[in-house]
């Protein structure tokens, strides 16, 4: 399926405005991480978190009001799903004892809470606990994982393709990984289990749309040994251009059905899936192949002054008659 033909786009024309635009977005991320930090899901901080389904339209502001006596400020309180759903969730930070009944104490008190502040009636829809000592071993899985994930991407770009190579690669993913970041903490989304699951299928999806594109770049250096490095980038970014956008309109596709009608639980997860596609795609182009055409330079691949010229063609030397062509003619002529 072809969607564009013989397009003729200067991608690498607008690598520097894509540059001063990702370090905005990631100077701006990291002042945001400073100073508010990003919110962790009870997953890594630790926790009790407790849904509840009311029976009638309950505010959050009379949710909190009822939990604040028991609770103090630490508690949060956020809707749930979709308004007609009537549904709160409420995380308290500490998860108390972890072993055997006492794990359940803090969402008794919830419960008894909710009960005592006359916010009606209600059901405990679902519940979540995950002591310190559990929250401290899944950051520190999903830290490893992560940092994992990227070093077995750097080893495998290094042996299949040129070094240059694969420092764009590692660039655009390191790029890839701050600018989702500093989405999720500017939209200050919780860092769970989701979202990390997200990250390493972002970083998977990246990695192969680079790869397409290094590939093809591969094939037209054989062949375009005289043009400069730049024009190769730029015909191999057009050639694989339709392949990078069915791939990548599916694959965005699919992450906003999810955020919008996936529920709650699939948030994160569908956000920073639609971040990381779209900066995915954009780094692909904008920060490994300008990584690449910075590093190698613009100069040809291999000089037009270097290349061996071809010998000019000799008309064929005529052919001197022998014995035997001279006996052939006589015959002919008696």
């Amino acid at each position: 399926m072809h969607i564009f033909k013989d397009t003729n786009y200067n991608f690498l024309r607008w690598r520097w405005h894509a540059l001063v635009l990702s370090w905005v977005v990631i100077i701006a991320g990291i002042f945001v991480l400073a100073t508010k930090g990003l919110p962790k899901g009870v997953e890594f901080a630790g926790g009790t978190v407790v849904i509840t389904e009311f029976e009638q339209p309950t505010s959050v502001q009379q949710v909190r009001s009822a939990l604040d006596r028991n609770f103090g400020q630490d508690v949060i309180v956020q809707a749930y799903g979709a308004p007609t759903e009537k549904k709160v969730m409420v995380r308290v930070p500490s998860a108390g004892t972890e072993a055997g009944q006492s794990l359940s104490k803090t969402k008794d008190a919830v419960v008894a809470a909710l009960q005592k502040g006359n916010v009606g009636g209600f059901k405990v829809a679902g519940t979540e606990i995950v002591g310190p000592t559990v929250g401290a071993e899944l950051t520190s899985k999903g830290i490893w994982a992560t940092v994992l994930s990227l070093i077995g991407i750097l080893i495998y770009l290094a042996i299949r393709f040129q070094f240059s190579f694969g420092v764009g690669a590692v660039v655009a993913t390191i790029h890839d990984l701050l600018i989702t970041l500093a989405f999720l903490a500017f939209f200050r989304y919780d860092m769970s289990l989701n979202v990390i699951a997200a990250i390493l299928t972002m970083t998977g999806f990246s990695t192969n749309d680079t790869i397409v594109i290094f590939d093809r770049i591969r094939e037209n250096l054989r062949s375009m040994r005289r043009d400069s490095m730049d024009h190769v980038i730029n015909v191999s970014v057009n050639q694989t251009l339709g392949r990078t956008v069915i791939t990548s309109g599916t694959a965005l596709l699919t992450a906003l059905a999810l955020f919008f009608f996936g529920g709650e639980v699939l948030h994160g997860f569908a956000f920073t899936m639609v971040v990381g596609i779209i900066t995915g795609t954009y780094s692909s182009v904008f920060i490994a192949a300008a990584t690449v055409s910075f590093w190698r330079g613009s100069a040809p691949t291999r000089a037009a002054a270097h290349a061996p010229s071809m010998p000019a063609a000799q008309p064929p030397a005529p052919q001197q008659p022998t014995r035997k062509n001279k006996a052939q003619r006589k015959a002919r002529a008696s």
